[in-house]
């Protein structure tokens, strides 16, 4: 009862000084099942934590804004606001965020303010309709999905790191990253690594954790990953070094989905590393390698010393080398940039086998790509065991 005493008196307090606002001085806390809905905005310059109950924004066309001094930690909150949750200053949310209509907005031109999932905290709903427009958070989580996005696309960006994240924080970018204007620089995108590798031209993101993690990035139909790669194995992460100030090869360690929708998962890096991240592929020119038969190979990868490793003939000629073995339905089971004839048949992908376990006996169809001979080389590898 006397939360709502001090609510009702606060509301009142803003109304009739011609706000549209609901201003908190001092304290409010919200026990047990209680639901408080705030159909206006909330300018909090006083403590607003200490919460166990329910604490929605509603509203059916207009934005509504949280801001003032301090953070407000909530526990459960819901967001149906038609205009947009926007953010002025940081929110916690201790346990769930309901998604329904209208995005969560932070600015984008900088990472101070943020929408922040602490601990155990969750999500749902995330949707075209509803997701983080701007900067996402998470405290003390070794995983997370950012649901992430720009304006009506749903953008999500997923992060798997060796160990627990203080803090990691993410953002979606639908502009060219040769000219960003929301961050005021350019990533030019044929300052690269390597020469054999292209950088989308669409989009980026930008997510920072200093704990060595996994990522993986999504794409729609928008993100045009056909201009980047003939076949989904040629899809890769790639990132902008901040000290190397150029694009760098982050990897392809899973990829899933069509050249429509889908996702493709980096090897481990430091995200905080690099300014900015996006899907990258394989440069036009490797299309006009030549591709050349070679003969199919045999394995019995049984430690005897007879036929336990793949040894291509030739490789010694082309160091700078991709090799990429495939299994009968096309999966791609396992990739080595500068082979070294060292396959001795364990998979380190995660899509079909665990990393590190040997691959079944049966036919696989392998592509050996020699960028200092341009030359494609394929053929067929049977396996027994």
């Amino acid at each position: 009862m006397r939360y709502y005493y001090l609510l009702s008196f606060l509301l009142f307090t803003a109304l009739i000084q011609g706000q549209e606002a609901v201003h908190n001085f001092g304290s409010i806390q919200i026990h047990g099942d209680t639901n408080v809905g705030f159909h206006m905005d909330l300018v909090n310059d006083g403590t607003f934590d200490q919460n166990t109950g329910l604490v929605g924004f509603y509203s059916d066309q207009d934005a509504l804004t949280i801001s003032g001094a301090y953070m407000p930690n909530l526990f459960d909150t819901e967001v149906d606001v038609g205009g947009g949750l926007v953010l002025e200053t940081t929110v916690n949310v201790l346990n769930n965020v309901n998604l329904i209509t209208g995005d969560i907005k932070t600015s984008k031109s900088g990472t101070a303010i943020y929408s922040n999932f602490l601990d155990d905290a969750f999500y749902i709903g995330e949707s075209s309709v509803s997701k983080i427009d701007g900067y996402g958070a998470m405290t003390n989580k070794a995983s997370f999905v950012f649901p992430v996005g720009n304006e009506d696309r749903l953008r999500p960006l997923m992060i798997e790191s060796v160990a627990i994240n203080a803090m990691a924080k993410c953002a979606y970018f639908f502009e060219d990253p040769n000219n960003s204007k929301t961050l005021n620089a350019d990533f030019n995108t044929t300052n690269k690594a390597t020469e054999f590798i292209s950088i989308s031209d669409t989009e980026f993101w930008r997510l920072e954790s200093d704990v060595p993690s996994k990522v993986t990035l999504t794409w729609d139909m928008y993100s045009d990953v056909r201009s980047l790669g003939e076949y989904l194995s040629d899809l890769k992460v790639v990132g902008w070094s901040k000290t190397e100030n150029q694009w760098v090869n982050l990897g392809n360690s899973e990829v899933e989905g069509g050249m429509a929708y889908g996702s493709v998962t980096s090897e481990v890096f430091v995200p905080s590393d690099y300014e900015i991240l996006t899907i990258g592929g394989n440069d036009d020119r490797l299309e006009t390698y030549a591709t050349i038969d070679l003969d199919n190979y045999f394995m019995t990868p049984n430690g005897d010393g007879a036929n336990d490793i793949l040894i291509l003939d030739g490789i010694e000629n082309s160091p700078n080398n991709v090799l990429e073995i495939f299994n009968r339905y096309g999966v791609l089971v396992y990739s080595q940039a500068n082979y070294q004839n060292d396959f001795d048949g364990q998979s380190n992908r995660e899509s079909v086998v665990k990393r590190g376990t040997g691959l079944a006996s049966g036919i696989y169809f392998y592509i050996i790509t020699m960028h200092d001979l341009r030359q494609k080389h394929q053929g067929y590898l049977y396996i027994s065991n």
